[in-house]
């Protein structure tokens, strides 16, 4: 039986390509352009997703929404700047672009994400 595809939902601008890593990994996305939200969260596949990643920390009051919506989802920080203090403690994981590039970080979620 074939595994599933890891589900990720990336928001933010992305200027490292990080969800064109996540995809060539093997992983299904859909995105987030504008505002995280709620309804941007659900309207992206939240429910079913493994993997929300940030990449503006501006945008990362999304990341209690996201776990509100599917406590199970394994959420990422892959930004230049630190996250805000309030969700700092509810992200599972904040990466730099300048000590991991995109491609690394993409196999890894993938690879961690379907042992899971």
């Amino acid at each position: 039986m074939a595994e599933e595809p890891v589900r990720a939902v990336v928001a933010g601008p992305d200027d490292h390509d990080l969800a064109g890593a996540l995809e060539a990994a093997g992983a299904t996305v859909s995105r987030i352009d504008g505002v995280v939200s709620a309804a941007t969260l659900r309207q992206a596949g939240i429910d079913a997703a493994d993997l929300l990643v940030i990449t503006d920390v501006e945008e990362a009051t999304g990341i209690p929404i996201a776990k509100e919506e599917n406590p199970d989802v394994r959420t990422v920080t892959y930004a230049d700047r630190s996250l805000p203090e309030f969700v700092a403690g509810v992200a599972d994981l904040a990466v730099d672009p300048a000590l991991l590039d995109a491609e690394a970080v993409a196999s890894e979620l993938v690879e961690t994400s379907t042992v899971a």
